[in-house]
């Protein structure tokens, strides 16, 4: 029974993946360029948080 219950979980993931990659397209250079854009400034705003923290974590402990 166990056997049956995973091949059809494979099958129906293998279903949906299909369905899933018959609506997908490629996209354009201009909506790549701005998923690019918002990405990377993403990142510099976590990393700029994370730095912040990381002086501010460092001024109340007293520098060690």
């Amino acid at each position: 029974m166990a056997e049956k219950s995973f091949m059809e979980k494979l099958k129906n993931f293998i279903t949906e993946s299909k369905r899933v990659l018959l609506v997908t397209k490629k996209p354009s250079t201009k909506e790549f360029s701005m998923a690019a854009k918002i990405t990377g400034l993403g990142m510099i705003l976590i990393g700029a948080i994370g730095m912040i923290i990381r002086i501010i974590g460092t001024l109340v402990s007293g520098g060690s």
